[in-house]
């Protein structure tokens, strides 16, 4: 067990610790180079394969509510540790599924490593936060960089893995690497000792779930939340693909995912920073304005402008993700810092399955971009009306 004092004395070790641990977990920003795998080794179709990512990221938004009640009352490393236990099950459940029970992937891979992934990050976001009060943007960036880092990190694992092991081989790896380092990091996550005396004495807002629940704010966030998720999630899955049908060559498709988690990290860690300095609104709003221009471009884009603008998406898509905490924080407070993201979290669940689910229903293959701008559209209007809470300036 970590000795207390030491951790505090170098709190950059909560930090540290949780960038480790982002970049072996980052699986919703990969799938694109695990999707044809998949496909092929449990005989499933596009859409079966692109389900199971969608419940993938709706099982997150749903375990970052569970995390963060856990995380709020048991503390960061206790929600961790149980997030380890479930992501190292899903892994396991999707290398020992039998090839031809395919259709049960979302049950056996999905639900489980979705929650372990929203149990990690939830806690490790509060933690830091709450060590780096005066410099939320810095902690949430350095962390949210890590995350989208592990796009691209785990693109070149499993494509060197899959030829030489298969997709079943590549998920004991990750498994057998991330239990380790989960269980290291997840042992160094302590909240700062002065957390409870900080918390009660703090300035700004104090809002329970409850409490969040009954606000306009929470709504109009977390509808935002929501519009943001069509930009990428919309086209994630079928990456590959589009780049081939734009004019690529199969390996050139793949710096799609490769550039993409590239785009995605750099938004985890500049947009926070900048959010520091101008405020967690006008960074918002900036975002899903170009993420709007950005999703009618991708419409059009041939050739290597697919893979230029797809990482812009995800440079925009990931950054709003990455300022959330801490506008989380800002309007509600950090208290129940876990929990209350948790709750906004969920519009990303929502997001994740209803846009797939409209997109297919509606027959749209080129409309995808059309629903893309105009949810882009729907979340600046959201954030356009977000007001401060009891004063406190965002």
């Amino acid at each position: 067990m970590p000795n207390r004092k030491s951790v505090s004395a170098r709190p950059w070790a909560i930090l540290a610790a949780g960038a480790c641990i982002q970049l072996l977990t980052g699986l919703p920003a990969a799938w694109g180079v695990f999707q044809q795998p998949v496909m092929e080794e449990y005989a499933l179709d596009e859409g079966a394969a692109a389900l199971a990512f969608s419940v993938l990221i709706a099982a997150y938004g749903v375990g970052c509510v569970i995390g963060g009640f856990l995380q709020d009352k048991q503390g960061p490393r206790c929600a961790a540790l149980w997030g380890t236990a479930l992501l190292e099950g899903g892994l396991a459940g999707a290398a020992l599924l039998p090839a031809d029970w395919g259709r049960a992937m979302p049950w056996v891979f999905s639900i489980p490593a979705g929650l372990g992934t929203a149990f990690l990050y939830p806690a490790i976001q509060s933690c830091a936060q709450k060590w780096y009060q005066d410099r939320k943007g810095l902690a949430t960036g350095i962390i949210g960089a890590a995350a989208g880092l592990s796009g691209a990190f785990l693109t070149v694992v499993v494509r060197f893995l899959t030829p030489r092991w298969g997709i079943r081989g590549a998920f004991w790896a990750l498994g057998g690497a991330a239990l380790p380092v989960c269980l290291a990091g997840a042992a160094l996550l302590t909240n700062p000792p002065s957390a409870q005396k900080a918390a009660a004495g703090q300035k700004g807002p104090d809002y329970t779930p409850g409490q969040m629940l009954r606000t306009r704010q929470y709504w109009l966030c977390t509808a935002a939340v929501c519009c943001s998720t069509p930009a990428v999630l919309l086209f994630s899955p079928i990456i590959l693909r589009l780049g081939v049908e734009r004019g690529l060559e199969e390996g050139q498709a793949v710096w799609a995912v490769v550039l993409g988690s590239v785009g995605s990290t750099a938004g985890r860690l500049l947009m926070p920073l900048l959010s520091d300095k101008i405020g967690r609104r006008p960074t918002d709003l900036i975002l899903f304005g170009v993420s709007a221009g950005l999703s009618a471009a991708f419409a059009f884009a041939g050739g290597w402008w697919v893979v230029t603008v797809y990482a812009g998406l995800t440079f925009c898509y990931s950054a709003l993700a990455a300022v959330l905490p801490a506008f989380s924080t800002d309007l509600f407070g950090l208290p129940h810092a876990g929990v209350n993201y948790g709750f906004l979290a969920l519009g990303q669940s929502a997001g994740s399955l209803a846009f797939p689910l409209a997109a297919r229903a509606l027959g749209l293959e080129a409309g995808r971009h059309w629903l893309a701008l105009a949810a882009a559209a729907a979340g600046f209007l959201c954030i356009w009306f977000v007001k401060p809470t009891r004063e406190k300036t965002l």
